[in-house]
């Protein structure tokens, strides 16, 4: 755990917290802290509930961290369990319900390609998907593959070959005609019934075979096809199968090259290393498949966010990962814990996965793979701090710059797009953790104004919109100078709102690399970012992010509001000829105006009348 503050219990509200926290019972079970608001703070579990919950209202010495929580909960919940193992589980399950904020949350944005097929289809296809849902009794799934590239290439291949389908399904149930592929023979058109549903079938088992350890199955029946292509003189399909079969016999050739090491019993497993450093905890995943290292996942989180011991604070982020990854479960976990805590871990992973998972020690088998892992988790550390690439520091720098009690976990953006007065929008991103959050990105269609652009009215209305949503962020983040920092600034007192703001610019005629600068309220001089790489890079990147998805939607409202303005209501173009024409066009209304009748009739695929109609309606606009 981090270093620790004695502190006394002190104030009305903590000696009543204390006594309920004193009158809990001996048992194992979860608690929750909450604030005024009913907001849920921290989950956490306990062997004994009472002794467990009072140490955070007596005076026991606390986690900087900690200190801070507790000055925010004015109540707390408990739900008993059967052992701590339940309570382990229980308590994985209430941090995903409530997200709480005091609870470590790590995401995981890396993942390995599969190879999948939709069962439930009338004629199944092979598809390459990044994240297949677990335990699906409709989908087959195969993988994960180490080289997303090869696999991609094997796949595109294959289908090809075998002439099975590669259109959405969509597609297929629309499509009136056998498309481009089936003239190229590289297709057996089942979208028109030219295949029967028991030769399509034959075709995909054949190709199954590939990824279901009988390969040279494949190989052999491709070499069939191949020669009766051949027979046919269809030599241009043959010859497509003779350069396609060197792919797939490398591809078989990597498939087989299993480390020697990793020749065991178990061939799939997990190897799980941490290393705590003075500021952080990095975790390192090593990922074994069919005895192949497909490679690691990395994570890491601020040492003083720790609420438990070290070991707890491991198996609950392995709980977290194992019950959201769409990779392939192991059959055995590595890793160096005590024995009780290696029993807890066996035993929650397995119940929460609903499939036996055993959870080794790193024993001489693996210890090699063990010791890389842990040198991993190690070396990561060391070079990110020495490059000031971590976010932590970066928000650790904003919180001394803005003293804040704690470091801000959630930024949001304000980005205003307009052009020329017109389909004025507003975006808003936010960044947890130094992370993009997309799921809680906003976008508000702004209220054109008489007098064109008015940046603080469209700031003010968009914030008037997002007031609506509440839970604000920690640091609000302005993309502007001192004076749309001081319209800000304006708004949150208006709305008696307490909440951190800065904004940040580029200084006029700076050189690349040191022309980033933040205004922060009551300096004078704004502070130039290079004062801290690691939060320059977040914010930097949040601004362009905030453009990024302002402007992006911006163009599509603005594209679509002036489209459907001019060509609303001519004579002869209804909603498909509107469409085509929307999807066709690819200049603006004044180069439109230029064109003739003639030339609008060739560049859109109308009619004479439509064409006609149209030229009309563009030459009106132009008066």
């Amino acid at each position: 755990m981090s270093d620790t503050v004695k502190t006394p219990c002190k104030g009305p509200q903590l000696e009543q917290l204390l006594a309920k926290a004193k009158s809990l019972p001996t048992a194992a079970g979860c608690y929750l802290m909450k604030a005024k608001d009913e907001e849920v703070l921290y989950v956490g579990k306990a062997k004994n509930l009472k002794a467990r919950v009072v140490t955070y209202f007596n005076e026991s010495a606390k986690a900087v961290k900690t200190i801070h929580m507790v000055e925010k909960v004015r109540d707390f919940d408990f739900i008993m369990a059967g052992n701590e193992a339940e309570a382990l589980i229980l308590e994985h399950n209430l941090i995903k319900k409530h997200s709480p904020r005091y609870n470590i949350r790590l995401r995981d944005d890396k993942s390995y390609p599969y190879v999948v097929i939709a069962l439930g289809e009338p004629f199944p296809t092979l598809r390459y998907q990044r994240r297949p849902k677990r335990n699906d009794p409709k989908t087959l799934v195969f993988g994960p593959f180490p080289n997303a590239g090869e696999v991609s290439e094997v796949l595109r291949l294959m289908i090809k070959c075998f002439g099975l389908r590669d259109c959405s399904v969509k597609e297929f149930s629309s499509r009136r005609e056998p498309c481009l592929l089936y003239q190229m023979k590289q297709c057996t058109a089942p979208c028109r019934q030219l295949i029967e549903q028991k030769d399509y079938q034959a075709l995909l088992e054949s190709a199954l075979a590939f990824f279901q350890g009988d390969p040279q199955n494949t190989i052999e029946q491709l070499k069939l096809r191949m020669s009766d292509f051949a027979q046919a003189e269809a030599f241009e399909h043959a010859a497509f199968i003779r350069d396609s079969l060197p792919v797939f016999e490398k591809f078989i050739m990597a498939d087989k090259q299993a480390n020697a090491e990793l020749d065991g019993v178990h061939r799939d497993i997990d190897i799980l290393a941490y290393h705590v450093g003075e500021i952080e905890v990095d975790i390192s995943l090593y990922l074994v498949r069919n005895n192949l290292l497909l490679g690691s996942k990395t994570f890491h989180f601020p040492l003083a966010d720790c609420q438990e011991e070290m070991e707890m604070e491991l198996i609950r982020f392995a709980l977290q990962y194992y019950a959201e990854t769409h990779d392939s479960l192991p059959v055995v976990i590595v890793t160096d814990l005590s024995a009780s805590a290696m029993k807890l871990f066996q035993t929650g992973v397995s119940k929460i996965c609903n499939t036996a998972i055993e959870v080794f020690p790193p024993e001489v088998a693996y210890g090699e793979l063990f010791r890389l892992a842990s040198e991993h988790a190690r070396e990561g550390q060391r070079i990110r701090i020495v490059n000031e690439d971590s976010p932590f520091l970066g928000l650790g720098f904003l919180q001394n710059l803005l003293q804040l009690k704690e470091r801000p976990r959630r930024l949001e953006c304000f980005d205003i797009a307009i052009w020329q007065g017109e389909s004025p929008t507003a975006g808003i991103v936010v960044f947890e953790e130094g992370q993009p959050f997309k799921k809680d990105y906003r976008f508000y269609h702004l209220t054109s104004r008489p007098e064109g652009n008015n940046d603080f009215a469209f700031l003010r209305e968009a914030f008037s919109k997002r007031l609506e949503k509440g839970h604000y962020p920690d640091v609000f983040v302005v993309d502007g100078g001192k004076g749309q920092l001081s319209q800000f600034i304006a708004l949150l007192d208006e709305h008696k709102l307490a909440v951190p703001v800065i904004a940040l610019a580029k200084e006029c005629g700076g050189k690349v690399g040191v022309e980033e600068r933040i205004f922060i309220p009551g300096r004078a001089n704004p502070l130039p970012l290079l004062k801290s790489r690691a939060l320059m890079k977040i914010l930097v990147a949040m601004r362009d992010e905030a453009h990024r998805f302002s402007r992006k939607l911006h163009h599509h409202a603005f594209h679509k509001e002036r489209l459907g303005g001019w060509l609303d209501d001519i004579a002869g173009i209804g909603p498909k000829a509107k469409q085509k024409i929307i999807q066709k066009l690819e200049m603006g209304i004044a180069d439109l105006q230029k064109l003739s009748a003639l030339e609008l009739h060739d560049l859109f695929d109308l009619d004479h009348g439509q064409a006609q109609n149209l030229h009309d309606r563009l030459q009106k606009l132009s008066r």
